[in-house]
């Protein structure tokens, strides 16, 4: 990791927690869809740097306006403060609809990392709210059980969880018919969250009948966001083409 990523990462973690919900709006007058970026950190901090701010740069290229989540992290990250920011980014976002110039028929979440695990998990819990159209997990944390990703868990839900949470928040336990359907991308080399992460959620939605596509890149690490340069850098153009299938 360049030195130049690792300071903005250490400055998105001392950041005050906030939303960057007007930074990524388009500004040409018009009426476009919008997504919602979660990006990851193992819930210790947000990484902007390289799985917020340049996927909603990339979006604006596309002709998207694109939200970046900053919620709760380190201390203030125990559930439900996450996924309470998340809803709150939402609902935030809905109630500008219209000043904003959002098509709220046609919008994403996505999330990375330990972000993949606030999105999949915030869309098992809320139910009956407003559905996106699809949902976009990168490389995410899924279960909080014996393959999860252990700093994530210890953040969100301490040392000692018990079952029950653990239960409650392992996305893969608890998807219905009626999840958003799901794009999932990982890569073969991740040896900072288990493959199998992606494995149990694919299988979760396919017994629910949820739309998903999974991508699967041989020998690509953990945290390689828009991954350019690399066999997996087409994922966000398979990424946004699911999301449009799905209208």
């Amino acid at each position: 990791m360049k030195l130049s990523e690792l300071f903005s990462r250490w400055c998105d973690a001392l950041r005050p927690n906030r939303y960057g919900l007007k930074e990524y709006l388009l500004n040409d007058g018009k009426k476009h869809p919008f997504a919602v970026i979660c990006p990851g950190g193992g819930y210790g901090m947000v990484c902007s740097a390289g799985e917020g701010a340049p996927f909603a740069k990339k979006l604006n290229r596309l002709g998207y306006h694109a939200f970046v989540v900053y919620y709760r992290v380190k201390d203030k990250a125990k559930y439900p403060n996450p996924q309470e920011d998340l809803k709150r980014a939402i609902e935030e976002i809905f109630a500008h609809a219209e000043e904003w110039r959002l098509d709220t028929d046609n919008w994403s979440v996505w999330g990375s990392s330990a972000g993949g695990h606030l999105v999949a998990s915030y869309h098992t819990e809320n139910r009956g709210t407003s559905k996106p159209t699809a949902l976009v997990l990168v490389y995410p944390v899924i279960t909080m059980g014996e393959h999860t990703h252990k700093g994530s868990r210890d953040n969100l839900l301490g040392k000692n969880a018990d079952e029950e949470m653990i239960r409650k928040l392992s996305a893969e336990c608890n998807i219905t018919p009626d999840y958003p359907a799901s794009f999932i991308w990982y890569g073969t080399a991740d040896d900072v969250v288990a493959p199998l992460n992606t494995e149990m959620m694919a299988e979760a939605l396919k017994d629910c009948s949820v739309p998903c596509r999974v991508e699967k890149y041989e020998g690509i690490g953990h945290g390689a966001g828009l991954a350019k340069g690399t066999a997996a850098e087409v994922w966000f153009e398979h990424a946004v083409e699911f999301w449009q299938s799905q209208k």
